[in-house]
């Protein structure tokens, strides 16, 4: 069941003990690019693969090192302090990305949520803004405060502003949709940012024989924040759950009102309590010069152009599928808290799921599992057209609550093949002199491919779907009028129709054309282009994917 959560996951970082580390540094090599480092966090918005990567990655490290090193007390309070930077990142994120966009379906048409949409961006262009995040600091603060500070001060503020009348705003969305665009926007943007300094500030918090858990501990913190806003606020924001189990409703506006104090707590104990240790800095890790032109170097080889065109489109059709299927189950009489206990269900399938996919994804062939997965996951593209068009009339029985729930986890099991064969390749591949950058490159194009196609498709379903309101026609003698209205397509649209004393009927629904096209598209793409540009790609020694070799 792909949700506007499955945009999100976390790149497992490249390998790297604290043998390597000292090596690197012995030999003048910096630890990573300036701006970018090894514990990258691109989002796809694939909430069920990032768990299973974070904990394979942990996993790799407590083996390499667990046996012969022990976790001090102060790596100990490192690794909460990470969590909750995480956590509050996740928590704002959870929102734009996951359950607005259900909150919001209720009064908008496709049309005005691919507006909407369009807040997912940033999260996926950090890389074109985090050199300049790594380079630019008050010496005083912090090289990390610097940017920690302001921007969970400036989320706090806009959480807390936004707490005095959150829902209200939903309810007339219809009229404020660019407004509402703006503000989630900026709050993700701000989100990416602080990530960006997570991620670095991970490097000199936490001592070098301990570095393989900050991967943990973004995991932990991320899916924490991330599950709070999307799985357990849609359950507990819910009437109809609230009156199932008998608990009060959580309203968005005291959501947001809880955490604003708690991006406040969090941010005024780093300002007074928490030190930064000193970094020796040379001037190429401060020149943001320096890492653009990295970037530039990695772009202009021929072999990474052809991945990159690759990735831009590897996952259009999916696009449809991803963007508008959960929306449209939530149309067809799914209850958002039906939803959410879905989610969390595949929860810990995805855990497991990312281990087994990891044992195949080994060896000098990385990508035949990702082109593998392909065909099924292509499959339950089209099993989904089904569902939707068989849904049957609410309330859905348990029997097919079940089976929507085995639906959700074997999809979401190919989604995480893809992920860690592809996350495999990236680590062979990337020269390890310039590691971060060439990960985080790599990252944002497959991320890129996942976000840039949602847009168009929430467009192009109210573009190709048909509806009508009948409703009685005003003039003596006639017996009705029916009248051409997209907007009944959303709750909106139905409500006005039916205060004309009409109903709205829906001949064509958009979506499955759509979907169809995507699906074509995918097909023909997959077979002349993807599989045998993949297969040539892997075959290539490692010698011809380093900048200086070009």
């Amino acid at each position: 069941m792909s949700t506007s959560l499955d945009s999100i996951h976390i790149t497992p970082r490249t390998p790297r003990t604290a043998r390597d580390m000292r090596h690197d540094q012995q030999n003048g090599i910096p630890l990573s690019g300036a701006g970018v480092d090894v514990d990258s966090d691109e989002v796809e918005m694939r909430l069920l693969e990032t768990p299973a990567a974070g904990f394979e990655d942990a996993a790799e490290g407590e083996k390499s090192e667990g046996a012969r090193t022990r976790i001090s007390s102060e790596d100990r309070r490192a690794m909460v302090l990470l969590c909750v930077l995480y956590l509050i990142q996740g928590v704002p994120l959870g929102l734009a990305l996951g359950s607005i966009p259900f909150l919001l379906r209720e009064h908008l048409s496709y049309s005005q949520l691919a507006v909407f949409a369009l807040s997912n961006y940033p999260y996926s262009l950090k890389l074109l803004w985090s050199p300049i995040v790594d380079s630019l600091f008050v010496p005083s603060v912090g090289r990390r405060k610097s940017w920690i500070i302001p921007m969970q001060t400036v989320v706090g503020a806009m959480m807390l502003w936004m707490s005095f009348g959150a829902e209200d705003l939903i309810a007339s969305s219809a009229d404020h949709v660019y407004w509402l665009t703006f503000v989630y926007t900026t709050m993700v943007l701000l989100s990416a940012t602080q990530g960006a300094s997570y991620r670095r500030w991970a490097l000199t918090l936490l001592s070098q024989e301990n570095l393989s858990y900050a991967s943990t501990c973004q995991t932990i913190g991320l899916n924490s924040g991330y599950f709070a806003s999307f799985t357990v606020f849609l359950a507990l924001n819910s009437e109809a759950f609230s009156s199932k189990w008998g608990i009060p409703r959580l309203s968005l506006d005291t959501y947001l009102r809880f955490w604003s104090v708690a991006c406040f707590s969090v941010t005024i104990w780093l300002t007074f309590f928490q030190k930064e240790r000193k970094e020796q800095l040379n001037d190429d890790e401060l020149s943001v010069r320096t890492v653009y032109m990295q970037i530039w170097s990695i772009i202009k080889l021929k072999h990474v152009q052809s991945i990159l065109f690759m990735y831009v489109f590897a996952k259009v059709g999916f696009a449809a599928n991803d963007a508008a299927f959960s929306l449209k189950l939530v149309e067809h009489g799914l209850g958002k808290e039906d939803l959410a206990i879905a989610v969390l269900i595949d929860f810990p399938f995805q855990i497991f799921g990312g281990w087994i996919a990891a044992r195949y994804s080994t060896g000098d062939k990385p990508l035949r599992p990702w082109l593998f997965a392909f065909w099924p996951r292509l499959g339950f593209c089209l099993i989904g057209m089904a569902v939707l068009h068989w849904f049957p009339t609410p309330p859905i029985s348990m029997a097919f609550f079940v089976y929507l729930i085995v639906h959700t986890v074997l999809m979401s099991f190919t989604q995480t093949i893809q992920f860690v064969g592809i996350s495999a390749f990236h680590t062979r591949i990337s020269d390890p002199v310039i590691g971060g950058t060439y990960m985080t490159l790599l990252n944002t194009f497959t991320n890129l491919g996942g976000t840039w196609p949602k847009y168009f498709i929430l467009k192009g379903i109210d573009y190709f779907t048909v509806a009508h309101c009948a409703a009685p026609a005003s003039d003596a003698g006639a017996t009705s009028l029916t009248q051409s209205a997209t907007e009944c397509v959303s709750d909106a649209g139905k409500a006005a129709c039916k205060a004309l004393g009409g109903t709205c009927a829906t001949e064509r629904d958009g979506y499955y054309i759509v979907n169809a096209l995507c699906m074509a598209f995918a097909v023909v793409f997959l077979v002349t282009y993807i599989a045998p540009t993949a297969r040539r790609l892997q075959a290539l020694p490692t010698s011809k994917w380093r900048v200086m070799s070009s």
